[in-house]
């Protein structure tokens, strides 16, 4: 599902902007997501209705978000739970992780990704 035509092309334009100044997190995740390693093609800043998801596999339903420090601010964690809810309505399941976890626990956030795939 895309978004309305009139904000699509701005989308993408900004997911295409997102890809060039990837952030080390998002850069350490897509190195292992983009081998297949969890047996699944992923997208990386994906355009979703009216959202640009960091990681999406279609086939498989899962979006993966890599948060920031700034996502533990209240009004952005309502933004998340708004989009969260959006993205399940579309068929979606959403799975978060911190920058922290993919940079220093990268094995466990990949085995959580299998086991959704499971």
């Amino acid at each position: 599902m895309t978004s309305s035509p009139d904000r699509y092309a701005l989308l993408k334009e900004f997911a295409r902007e997102n890809r060039k100044n990837a952030t080390l997190a998002e850069q350490c995740l897509w190195n292992h997501l983009r081998q297949r390693e969890v047996g699944e093609l992923f997208l990386r800043q994906h355009v979703i209705g009216d959202y640009i998801v960091d990681f999406v596999s279609r086939h498989g339903g899962l979006v993966i978000e890599v948060d920031g420090g700034y996502h533990a601010e209240p009004r952005q964690q309502e933004d998340d739970a708004v989009r969260e809810q959006k993205l399940n309505e579309m068929g979606y399941h959403v799975i978060r992780f911190s920058n922290e976890e993919v940079l220093f626990d990268t094995e466990n956030v990949m085995k959580q990704i299998k086991e959704y795939f499971q």
